[in-house]
């Protein structure tokens, strides 16, 4: 088993039925890149025009989540508008999101998680704990 395959993303696209193209013109997950070593892995996810605020993680048991979402409109000063004397008949806003859902290897140590967000890229630092060694379990005679 490949290490990657560890990190198996279970990508909820809860709309996965829809087959409408404006709504997969317009949705895109950011990719990840994870890379390991012995004191543990790093996860790093290119989030361009975003900041620390806009997006959230959390950790539940093994299962790791990233989520944003991000609404922006078209802002336009007053003045210009009453000289150019313009009419909207189509405005169209934007409002991107996105939720990316994994499942982390036992061996994470949850507690140790730290993120940092630096020029639009999350990078998650999760180091490796040691595993408890098999337990032999003895039977009783009855």
């Amino acid at each position: 088993m490949n290490e990657l395959s560890i990190f198996d993303s279970l990508f909820d696209d809860v709309m996965g039925t829809l087959s409408a193209p404006s709504y997969r013109a317009c949705y895109t997950a950011p990719r990840v890149d994870v890379k390991s070593d012995a004191q543990g892995y790093v996860l790093e996810m290119d989030l361009p025009g975003r900041c620390e605020d806009d997006v959230n993680i959390e950790l539940d048991h093994n299962t790791l989540t990233i989520s944003s979402k991000e609404e922006s409109t078209r802002e336009e000063k007053k003045e210009a508008k009453e000289e150019a004397k313009t009419n909207w008949i189509l405005h169209e806003r934007r409002c991107t999101q996105f939720k990316r859902t994994f499942t982390l290897p036992e061996d994470v140590n949850g507690e140790a998680i730290t993120a940092t967000f630096k020029n639009g890229v999350l990078t998650l630092n999760m180091p490796r704990q040691e595993l408890p060694a098999p337990k032999k379990i003895l039977i009783n005679a009855a």
